[in-house]
């Protein structure tokens, strides 16, 4: 059974910086792209970027471009998304997703596993 635990979320003030992590359980970790999206109250899910199983290629929404940054350790089967110079139109509730093939899309049916999520909030 796959599972992914996400953790680091947290409060921060406007322009600063969190590192969001997720451990990854269950099924061949590096054959599988990751992903994170995120979604605000009262708002549809929104992807915010994605990693390839091998970690050589990434893409990003346009609104994180420039300030958010995915990488994975395969030998800990973990993901990673660091994010610096943070709004307060950041704050949502975070989730990590595994994909189902290798590389990684921009909607949901691109994934087929998900974590709980962890709350970001940034204050102004």
């Amino acid at each position: 059974q796959v599972q992914l635990v996400e953790s680091g979320g947290g409060l921060v003030q406007a322009g600063g910086s969190l590192r969001l992590s997720c451990a990854a359980s269950g099924r061949t970790f590096n054959l599988h792209a990751m992903a994170w999206f995120r979604q605000a109250p009262g708002k549809e899910r929104e992807f915010v970027g994605g990693i390839s199983w091998t970690g050589d290629s990434t893409h990003y929404a346009d609104f994180v471009k420039g300030r958010f940054t995915m990488s994975r350790d395969n030998a800990k089967n973990t993901a990673y998304l660091q994010m610096n110079s943070l709004k307060p139109e950041d704050t949502a509730v975070y989730y990590c997703a595994q994909g189902r093939g290798y590389y990684a899309g921009s909607y949901d049916s691109h994934y087929d596993y998900w974590g709980q999520g962890t709350q970001v909030t940034v204050s102004s």
